[in-house]
């Protein structure tokens, strides 16, 4: 009877643990709208997250370093179908560009920085943060701004962790406690 009792509280302190994690986890995921990629001067973009609003998807740009927003890049419509858009660019210098993708609905599907090497028929594919705002660490290297709730309650959840194992630790060393 008492070791199910002790399986029962670990397995709680275990899964108080883990959700931290969790929850790092399921915002890293939601964040991957778009997918870039380069195929010697050509750079294209794919996504799953715009819908058909008066008969266009979105528009997608390509930025170089010196533009700031979405206007200031080279501009293409999205094309495609309800399970998939697309958009590309030819003939693209060398250098390091951000993709940006605003669906017709005025939300946006995702912002990747993507480096063209040339025009070798090599594929290269780096996608990361966009380039102006710094390296953004973390699980799948999303990048997001979360609110002030965000980070209270994860703050919560990992104070709430740490005092469940101070408890467990110091209720497995004298048991008469409490």
């Amino acid at each position: 009877m008492r070791n199910s009792s002790l399986f029962l509280r670990s397995g709680l302190t275990v899964a108080a643990a883990s959700l931290p994690f969790l929850a790092a986890v399921v915002p890293a995921a939601a964040q991957s709208g778009i997918s870039v990629s380069t195929t010697g001067s050509t750079v294209s973009v794919t996504t799953r997250a715009c819908t058909n609003v008066n008969g266009s998807w979105g528009n997608a740009s390509l930025l170089n370093s010196r533009q700031a927003n979405f206007a200031q890049g080279r501009q293409v419509s999205l094309s495609g179908t309800a399970a998939l858009q697309s958009a590309a660019w030819a003939n693209v210098s060398p250098g390091t560009y951000t993709v940006i993708v605003v669906c017709s609905n005025g939300t946006t599907a995702g912002t990747q920085s993507v480096v063209v090497s040339g025009a070798t028929p090599t594929r290269t594919i780096s996608a990361t943060a966009s380039p102006s705002r710094g390296v953004m660490g973390g699980v799948g290297g999303s990048s997001s701004d979360f609110g002030t709730l965000s980070l209270v309650g994860g703050g919560v959840l990992v104070a709430t962790a740490v005092g469940g194992t101070a408890w467990y630790l110091r209720r497995k060393s004298k048991p008469y406690r409490l």
